[in-house]
C-alpha cells in the first residue's frame, strides 16, 4: 500500500494531524464518564426528588459554558422531568435574567450577581444547584454561603477536587478529569441522565 492510501485509511490526509485530536477527546470523555461515581449523581437525583414532594424551589447558577447548562437543567426539570398527574418541578436559572446579572454586576460587582437574586427568594428547603468546573467561581461560592445560611439544600456539578465549592455541598458530583470540556460536558450528560432518572422514579410512584 503507498503513502497516500495509508494517509487515507488512517484520516490523516487532508490536512488533518496525524495525532487524532476527535478520538483523543472523545476517548477521554468516555473514560471521565466510565470513572462517574453513580452513588454521587443518584444523591442529586434524590435531592430534586425531594424538593419536587415538598413544593420547594430549585434555584441554579453558573458561569460561561455552566451558564448554559444551568439553563438547560432549568429547561428539562421545568419540562422533560414533568409526569402527568403529579407534582411538577419549579426550576429557575438565575444565568438567564441578563439585565438583572448587568445590574448588578455594573451598580456593585459581578461576585454579587447571583446571590442578590437569592436574597430576594431564596428560603429555607429551596434547592440551589451551583455549576462551576473550577469551583472557585466568587460568585457562585457567595451563593452557596447565602444558601447555607438560609437553611436551603446545595447540589454540585463540578471538576476533579471541587474546588472552594465541596464544603459548601451537601452532595456534589466530581467529574473525574482535569480537561474542562470533558467537566462540560459530562455536566451537561448528568443533566439528561438525571432528568431521566427523576422520571422514572415519578412515573414509578404511580
Amino acid at each position: 500500500m503507498d503513502r497516500q492510501a495509508l494517509q487515507q485509511r488512517d484520516g490523516r490526509d487532508n490536512g488533518r494531524p496525524e495525532a487524532d485530536p476527535l478520538d483523543s477527546y472523545l476517548r477521554g470523555l468516555s473514560s471521565a464518564i466510565d470513572r462517574l461515581a453513580r452513588d454521587q449523581v443518584w444523591a442529586v437525583v434524590d435531592v430534586l426528588l425531594q424538593a419536587c414532594r415538598d413544593g420547594r424551589r430549585i434555584y441554579l447558577v453558573g458561569n460561561g459554558g455552566s451558564a448554559s447548562t444551568a439553563s438547560h437543567i432549568a429547561n428539562d426539570l421545568n419540562k422533560q422531568a414533568s409526569v402527568d398527574g403529579h407534582a411538577m418541578f419549579r426550576a429557575i436559572a438565575l444565568t438567564d435574567n441578563v439585565p438583572l446579572i448587568t445590574a448588578w454586576a455594573n451598580d456593585e460587582d459581578y461576585g454579587m450577581v447571583f446571590s442578590r437574586q437569592l436574597d430576594n427568594h431564596l428560603e429555607p428547603g429551596d434547592v440551589l444547584v451551583a455549576i462551576s468546573t473550577s469551583g472557585r467561581s466568587v460568585n457562585v461560592i457567595r451563593a452557596l454561603e447565602l444558601a447555607r445560611a438560609r437553611g436551603a439544600r446545595t447540589v454540585g456539578f463540578t471538576g476533579a477536587d471541587g474546588g472552594d465549592m465541596l464544603p459548601l455541598l451537601d452532595c456534589c458530583v466530581l467529574v473525574p478529569s482535569d480537561d474542562i470540556g470533558h467537566q462540560e460536558a459530562v455536566h451537561l450528560a448528568l443533566d439528561h441522565a438525571i432528568t431521566m432518572a427523576l422520571r422514572a422514579r415519578i412515573a414509578g410512584e404511580a
